[in-house]
């Protein structure tokens, strides 16, 4: 069955807005993005990774990877991103990966050019493999897509491990070997930003909001056609941790409960309409 939120991810990609794809932990997560009014949700890595109690580090499968990236999808109709690591091995691995990344909704991904296992691209000890072995996989994806407009990102994650001219160059290749958008990950500065708009001005590119190092505004300004912006794990770290504080020195939390509303974005009404359709008459 076709996606028809494919085409019109890459119909936002292609018009003169920037497309601000806020970080989603899980379904509940971008159902409250969508509501909100995001037109594109993305699924974090990292944010995937905490949700089964590990650091990003490259311990998740793919399989674990696909399956949240399906609860999304099935949850929204908004078009999804998503993070798809290294592609979880070789070329012949992101073959695979892709396809299983289409076949369940998802409009796009991004794929990173990191020694497996890798690790969230704000962390220490990272490595990189062979540029020429990274084009190859954007090639096994881009051969993989049934759907055209099933967008392939490149990421690179040289920045931190050798430097601008190396994250530039990479850029550069990946995106002549057919990758949609380029995505240097690891930027913490306007600076940055600004050095990477400067130097690649021709290539449509992605930033990570993860750091907030820029407003959405501002990135566009320099212009981004992607941002994956607010890192909204530590928005529930923050405050499931102040909570559970709360109820752990005065026995109660104070948080309203908003029990109806999130019912509610959950689907809880059309549950009872169907219920009434489907109910025993006798």
């Amino acid at each position: 069955m076709a996606n028809e939120r494919t085409p019109r991810l890459r119909a936002m990609l292609n018009s003169n807005e920037m497309v601000v794809a806020p970080f989603c932990l899980n379904a509940l997560h971008a159902k409250i993005a969508e509501s909100v009014g995001f037109k594109a949700v993305y699924m974090t890595g990292s944010g995937t990774s905490a949700e089964h109690g590990f650091s990003d580090v490259g311990l998740l499968t793919q399989t674990e990877m696909v399956a949240n990236a399906r609860y999304i999808a099935n949850a929204v109709d908004v078009p999804v991103i998503a993070d798809c690591d290294t592609g979880y091995g070789n070329a012949i691995n992101v073959h695979r990966a892709v396809q299983e990344y289409e076949s369940i909704g998802v409009s796009g991904i991004h794929i990173e050019d990191q020694v497996f296992p890798k690790k969230c691209g704000f962390f220490a000890g990272k490595d990189v493999i062979p540029m020429e072995e990274h084009v190859q996989k954007v090639r096994a994806a881009l051969d993989a897509r049934t759907d055209k407009d099933f967008v392939i990102i490149a990421r690179t994650d040289a920045l931190q491990v050798n430097g601008w001219e190396d994250a530039i160059r990479r850029c550069k290749a990946y995106y002549e070997a057919g990758a949609d958008l380029v995505f240097v990950d690891g930027v913490k500065s306007k600076e940055g930003l600004a050095t990477c708009a400067k130097e690649m001005p021709d290539m449509p590119k992605v930033f990570n909001g993860a750091d907030p190092v820029a407003t959405t505004g501002e990135v566009a300004d320099l212009g981004f056609k992607l941002m994956l912006a607010g890192y909204t794990l530590t928005v529930v770290y923050d405050a499931v941790k102040r909570s559970m504080t709360e109820l752990r020195d005065t026995g109660a939390i104070s948080t309203p409960q908003h029990r109806t509303e999130i019912a509610d974005l959950l689907g809880l009404q059309d549950i009872y309409a169907m219920e009434e359709k489907y109910k025993t008459r006798v």
